[in-house]
């Protein structure tokens, strides 16, 4: 009888599937502003883009919001909209393949 494996990227037999190399190519063309985005979306809004969208999109319409981010919120918009297609794409969560601090 087999025993499962504890190491679920394939490693051990030198397969890296498709999905784990565009996830893995995705995670390391982040930019600084991107994994930042992805801990905040990790830590301060319960792993969902959306509150994030929320306040970004609130703040820029001069309504109440909760976490006040960088000058850039039309970036960050922008970053934020890439990252979740990306997620939703590839059915994962992009915190649990970014290093938090």
């Amino acid at each position: 009888m087999d025993e499962p494996s504890d190491n679920s990227d394939n490693s051990d037999s030198g397969v890296e599937t498709s999905f784990d190399k565009a996830v893995g190519d995705f995670v390391a063309g982040l930019n600084d502003e991107q994994r930042m985005l992805v801990v905040l979306k990790a830590q301060l809004y319960g792993g969902s883009w959306e509150p994030m969208l929320s306040d970004l999109q609130n703040r820029l319409a001069g309504k109440p919001y909760i976490f006040k981010l960088a000058n850039r919120i039309k970036d960050d918009i922008e970053r934020i909209e890439r990252m979740r297609e990306f997620e939703r794409e590839h059915k994962i969560d992009l915190a649990e393949h970014v290093e938090l601090p």
